[in-house]
């Protein structure tokens, strides 16, 4: 159909593409109605990305905040210094003198009516820019061609009767109309966009009943949306296997329960990407069904409309926190279906909780004791003076459970923890290693236990070795199960459990997952550990103490600005929806 002709390319074969060209455009008015960017891609599209309202994008990443926020990074300010970034900026503005604007103005106005992308089968790529400065796109697409041209590539130009058609590299071709930049990565691409513009009504990727869908899910006032066709995309062998691999795994399938069953069910996959002020939401949804007879996720799904998980713990220090609704009786009386192969690691974790539990039933009288809501925090340690501090910091972190009978159970799971303890001391003296030496405090009016490590013996307490961040404990207040991996987090959910019982607050009906991560912590943790990272960093990847420190800072700089993450997932009707949410530091 289209190609642009090298000056040493044979001549007949130009000729033969321009009478193609010709004929293709011959019955075309030379004005019409330029379908949606959608309308122009073709219906077996696998996956398309849609920017709806590029200016709140560019807005939101280029605006003032997000500027003074990079620029005033130790990073930024080094890299300006070097020789590369002096490039840069000669590129740059021999661009902006091109466009006759500086980079953002001209970035909006070449992108201000919305950017598509898709992938097709064959390995075709289709992108379609509508541009707001016709005579900018111009100027461009100039500046692109006479670089492509320098490169052995510039040519003659094959034209229609309103169409003409060039290529960057002899492979691609692309086309402008009016303020429509369509490129494609093969001429057999392009001419498809191109008959989709020609056949009002054809069918494209807007009849697609899943892109419908995924669209409607996105919100009307979506900055971008993302449509993937499930029904093809999910036997590509790396996600197929990655998805067989989660269902094999008893971890996994525990905490992506729903998930994973919803998206083997899927026929598509969207997302709406939304901007707020200082913070970025993402909405995601599939349409696979799941919880229906026989699913093996119903454990993992509220079994009425106004169950839910609980609302995330707060503690003082909190780094991450997660809240799950996962029946463990369910799952575990289950597992046969799940797992149909034993795993040494089941068969082993099975022959451990029998022997911590005195050999009772892991599913009927274990499991069964637990509710459906699953509370997991982690948080940044405050050592002890009089103890001392391990030379790598970890967090603390501890899982909650509400028991469904804690007058009747609550000496069986002290006894199980307690032989627990046991065993590691058991094993450590065997080989000649410090035990734990296991203590009975007091937090409020809850009795607790705690196993740790004496530092009495340590010559400097300032570099005690990684076993000082265990404090193991298990700690039962009121109805709630708290098993932590050291007393000062015991502490603390402790007294949270005990703020919630006087106040108790609702579930969150219909999700089922959720996942919160502060980031001022974590960037705490990793300032903590900073020179431990550094030395990793050197010896995993051959780099100097310079390069290892300036990407480390890079890393704890990133974190810093953002304010934190928070994920949730739930079930509405037929579909599976996740909501992230991603808060800026700014100020």
């Amino acid at each position: 159909m289209f190609y642009k002709c090298e000056r040493h390319k044979n001549r007949r074969y130009a000729g033969f593409l321009s009478a193609v060209l010709s004929v293709l455009f011959a019955v075309q008015s030379p004005v019409r109605a330029i379908p949606s960017a959608a309308e122009c891609i073709p219906k077996n599209a696998v996956i398309s990305v849609e920017i709806a309202r590029p200016k709140a994008l560019l807005e939101f990443f280029t605006g003032e905040k997000v500027t003074k926020a990079l620029t005033a990074l130790p990073a930024y300010k080094n890299l300006t210094s070097t020789p590369k970034f002096s490039e840069l900026q000669g590129i740059i503005g021999f661009v902006e003198a091109t466009l006759q604007a500086d980079w953002r103005t001209g970035i909006a106005k070449l992108t201000g009516g919305g950017v598509t992308f898709a992938v097709c089968p064959d390995d075709i790529v289709v992108l379609i820019v509508d541009a707001e400065d016709e005579q900018m796109l111009g100027r461009i697409h100039e500046f692109f061609l006479d670089i492509a041209r320098g490169n052995g590539y510039g040519g003659e130009v094959e034209s229609g009767k309103d169409v003409t058609a060039w290529t960057f590299d002899g492979k691609s071709a692309h086309t402008i109309i009016g303020k429509r930049f369509v490129f494609a990565s093969s001429l057999d691409g392009l001419k498809a966009v191109l008959e989709l513009r020609d056949k009002s009504g054809s069918e494209n990727l807007t009849s697609k009943p899943g892109y419908q869908s995924a669209r409607r899910s996105a919100g009307a006032d979506a900055a971008a949306i993302v449509f993937a066709d499930m029904t093809l995309l999910k036997y590509v062998p790396e996600i197929s296997s990655l998805l067989q691999k989660s269902t094999g795994n008893p971890l996994a399938a525990l905490a992506f329960a729903g998930i994973i069953e919803a998206v083997q069910n899927s026929s598509r996959l969207g997302f709406g990407l939304h901007t707020a002020e200082d913070k970025l939401i993402l909405d995601a949804s599939v349409d696979g069904n799941v919880g229906g007879a026989g699913s093996s996720a119903a454990f993992a799904l509220p079994k009425k409309s106004d169950q839910g998980v609980m609302p995330n713990l707060s503690v003082p220090r909190r780094l991450a926190a997660m809240s799950l609704y996962r029946d463990l009786h369910e799952f575990y009386a289950a597992k046969d279906e799940l797992f149909p192969e034993r795993t040494s690691g089941l068969i082993f974790f099975e022959n451990m909780m029998g022997i911590f539990f005195s050999g009772r039933d892991l599913t009927n009288e274990v499991l069964a004791e637990t509710g459906p809501e699953i509370r997991l925090v982690a948080a940044e340690q405050q050592y002890d003076a009089s103890i001392g501090r391990p030379a790598v910091e970890l967090p603390a972190f501890a899982a909650v459970f509400r028991l469904r009978n804690p007058e009747s159970f609550k000496a069986v799971a002290e006894e199980a923890w307690q032989k627990a303890i046991g065993l590691v001391n058991f094993t450590r003296g065997q080989q000649a290693m410090p035990g734990l030496i296991i203590d009975r405090p007091t937090q409020g009016e809850t009795k607790f236990t705690v196993a740790y490590f004496s530092s009495a013996d340590a010559e400097n307490k300032a570099q005690l070795a990684q076993r000082f961040n265990f404090r193991p404990s298990i700690a039962m207040p009121g109805d709630y199960l708290v098993l932590s991996s050291t007393d000062g987090l015991a502490r603390d959910l402790v007294d949270a459990l005990n703020r919630e019982t006087k106040s108790p607050p609702a579930s969150l009906a219909g999700t089922h997952s959720e996942v919160e991560i502060d980031s001022s912590q974590l960037a705490s943790i990793l300032e903590a550990n900073r020179m431990t990272l550094v030395r990793g960093d050197m010896v995993k990847k051959g780099k100097t103490q310079a390069e290892s420190e300036a990407g480390i800072d890079m890393l704890i700089a990133l974190t810093k600005l953002t304010k934190g993450l928070k994920v949730s997932i739930g079930t509405d009707g037929r579909l599976t929806n996740a909501r992230i949410e991603l808060g800026l530091n700014l100020q």
